[in-house]
């Protein structure tokens, strides 16, 4: 199931978020994320939350801010299953564009990305910073393009 973050759900998504970055969001961004105009989303398994996604909507784009799957939890689809519905949410809104930033380093997740139709487009160098504490870590800039009218 995947629904709303509210407040209440919180605490579950901070223990996923820490279990799974050694750089994770801070609570009170997701705070922020929550009360502000982002969309926020926990997908859960028997009950629990076990993932979350965050995106900002801008006019006919949408920015994945943060998307996470608890450890235990990888490499059983539910990363896709959350990325799938982002973007059938993305679809609905009638946004034309899809972006996100991905960890070079992170080719399990630029493997869903190219996957499901994702596109690299460029580079930001020195984006994350690195999960070692020294230095930094470049970014793809991923773009997929939502073609409205064909699913209309």
């Amino acid at each position: 199931m995947i629904k709303v973050i509210d407040i209440q759900d919180l605490s579950e998504v901070m223990e996923v978020e820490r279990l799974s970055y050694s750089i994770p969001w801070s609570e009170s961004v997701f705070e922020d994320s929550i009360k502000g105009s982002n969309e926020c989303w926990l997908i859960e398994y028997q009950g629990k939350g076990c993932g979350h996604a965050v995106v900002s909507n801008v006019l006919d784009e949408v920015h994945l801010l943060n998307i996470c799957i608890a450890p235990k939890f990888a490499n059983q689809g539910l990363g896709r299953v959350l990325l799938q519905y982002l973007i059938s949410k993305a679809i609905e809104r009638k946004a034309k564009m899809f972006f996100l930033e991905v960890r070079a380093s992170n080719k399990s997740a630029i493997h869903l990305y190219f996957s499901e139709g994702f596109n690299e487009v460029g580079l930001r160098p020195n984006y994350y910073p690195s999960e070692s504490g020294k230095g930094r870590e470049d970014a793809l800039l991923m773009t997929l393009e939502l073609f409205v009218d064909q699913y209309v």
